[in-house]
């Protein structure tokens, strides 16, 4: 049976006052035991969990579907503390009148939807709609209380739908939105929530949700500090965040200092040749507990394999931001073959790219000139591995690399337009890929994700948000207007027609077929919403 922990009621208190430093330090026999923020932060990751909180009555509301979505019940807020609750449903689940959602209902109360009061008036332009939205998908500083939402200090935007919090890689294409609204003080708010994420935690989880805890997902906050920079001191703002940056540098490379050659451990891969690229990964091998019967569901499918391999992959994929995709699928059609973590992704490594030059920059910005340069360093050697193991020179695209194989996994995406935005392509590369993007990428509505036709979201004939802009970025940066004005005006058409019809912007789109919805995924599209909302904006004024 899973342990309980009454003292656990006010879990958020313990997150905002007991872990309020970089390390913690303990007293024992004149000692000094040091506590790092890793220690630190993978005590917190177990003791939040909510398998953990909730036990047997999270395995059995998840797994008897109460909720159609399973996101509800962790979302929910306890009436009591945990231990009494869990007391009260053992003492009553095997009497005859028991009714398992009647006792939900009765000891927790069932959360909000952000934007419930909002009516759309298709009057107003896609502009206008989402200018009157910001209220509604704003949420002020965090009062704590006793469920699973990480209580965080200033104000930030939530997605909307079922997206109740903050998420980490989506609040990047949130900011350009408020960018263009000259909300620049709202973009410093939630910047800082994440500086403060990385203090509490050593690294920003994938929202600000307990059950986030083990994982993060595309490291965008280097971007956020450089946007924020664009509008203010750009010295002042780099040193501001400079420590955090650090810190969550550390996070994704830890590790990788003793790893041999040949050799993973946790985000970090040495290659045979001894250089250095990155994964996807999570902290915990047990089922998302906000997705707790599709991942039990998808395991029990494989009675073969490890079930413990399937959740880790699982949650790794949900760390990359592409859940689910046949990115990550040894089997295209069948995410029971998902291996997430045998995959160095173009896009990541494009990510720590950027972010390895950033904290030089800052570096340089402090007077670090040694550090800085040792800093340049490992983005070149960055840019040299992933010419080595990620440009697929006979296709004419990045590719992810699956390690199994020791070679490229064969599956196009639009991952492949990270290393235009950030700049690691030569000209001639960037010739390539918008060559491949253009004869097979591009739709009426812009660009589909993968070319695999599936039952997944993040695969065809779905195009997401950020995709298209970082699409369209990378194309301009290397000189290719006309192919990213296509792209540009395919995109907002398809946002405006779908905005007239029904009044709401979307959490993605059939690029293919724009007269269908997109499909795919564990839950159905979502309204609202922030990044498609902060892209819409950024492609329409520039």
């Amino acid at each position: 049976m899973m342990k309980s922990h009454n003292h656990l009621f006010p879990l958020l208190i313990l997150t905002c006052t007991f872990f309020t430093v970089s390390s913690c330090k303990h007293k024992a026999n004149n000692d000094t035991l040091q506590i790092t923020k890793s220690q630190e932060a993978k005590f917190i990751k177990r003791e939040l969990n909510p398998i953990e909180r909730y036990g047997e009555l999270l395995v059995d509301v998840q797994m008897q579907r109460i909720f159609p979505d399973g996101k509800t019940f962790v979302d929910c807020i306890p009436k009591l503390p945990t231990d009494s609750i869990l007391k009260k449903y053992r003492e009553q689940k095997e009497t005859d009148a028991f009714d398992l959602k009647e006792f939900v209902l009765t000891y927790f109360e069932l959360p909000d939807s952000p934007t419930t009061d909002f009516v759309t008036d298709t009057t107003r332009t896609a502009a206008e709609h989402i200018d009157a939205l910001w209220p509604y998908l704003t949420r002020n500083a965090d009062e704590v209380v006793p469920g699973t939402r990480i209580a965080l200090p200033n104000k930030y935007i939530v997605p909307g739908g079922r997206f109740r919090e903050v998420y980490y890689w989506d609040s990047y294409f949130i900011l350009l939105g408020l960018k263009e609204v000259g909300n620049d003080s709202l973009i410093e708010h939630i910047v800082d929530n994440f500086a403060y994420q990385i203090e509490k935690f050593g690294f920003i989880p994938n929202g600000n949700r307990t059950y986030y805890l083990s994982r993060s997902q595309p490291p965008f906050f280097a971007e956020m500090v450089q946007l924020l920079a664009s509008v203010n001191d750009e010295k002042e703002i780099y040193l501001k965040y400079k420590e955090a940056l650090e810190h969550e540098y550390d996070f994704w490379m830890e590790g990788a200092h003793s790893l041999p050659a040949g050799n993973a451990e946790e985000r970090v891969v040495r290659m045979d040749d001894g250089s250095l690229l990155n994964r996807f990964y999570s902290d915990t091998k047990t089922p998302r507990a906000e997705s707790y019967y599709e991942d039990v569901t998808t395991a029990e499918e494989v009675p073969d394999r490890d079930p413990e391999d399937v959740y880790l992959n699982i949650c790794a994929a949900c760390e990359s931001g592409w859940d689910f995709s046949s990115r990550w699928f040894t089997d295209p059609e069948s995410i029971t073959t998902i291996k997430t973590t045998r995959i160095i992704p173009a896009d990541l490594n494009a990510l720590l790219y950027n972010m390895e030059k950033t904290l030089a920059r800052m570096r340089t910005f402090a007077g670090e000139n040694e550090a800085a340069e040792a800093m340049e360093t490992a983005a070149e050697n960055r840019k040299k591995a992933v010419d080595t193991y990620l440009w697929d020179a006979t296709t004419g695209v990045y590719q992810d690399y699956d390690l199994d194989k020791d070679t490229f996994t064969g599956v196009l995406s639009l991952a492949t337009v990270y290393p235009l935005y950030f700049g690691l392509a030569s000209q001639k590369q960037a010739d390539a890929v918008s060559k491949i993007i253009q004869e097979k990428f591009l739709n009426p509505g812009g660009l589909t994700t993968t070319l695999n036709d599936n039952s997944q979201q993040w695969d065809y004939p779905n195009g997401w948000p950020p995709l298209q802009w970082l699409a369209i970025r990378g194309l301009e940066r290397y000189g290719k207007t006309e192919l990213a004005s296509a792209v540009k005006s395919r995109w907002l058409a398809l946002n405006e027609d779908v905005y007239k019809n029904t009044g709401k912007m979307l959490e993605k789109y059939n690029v293919v077929d724009t007269t269908l919805a997109a499909g795919g995924g564990e839950y159905p599209n979502q309204d609202g919403f922030g990044w498609t909302n902060g892209v819409y904006l950024d492609l329409k004024k520039n």
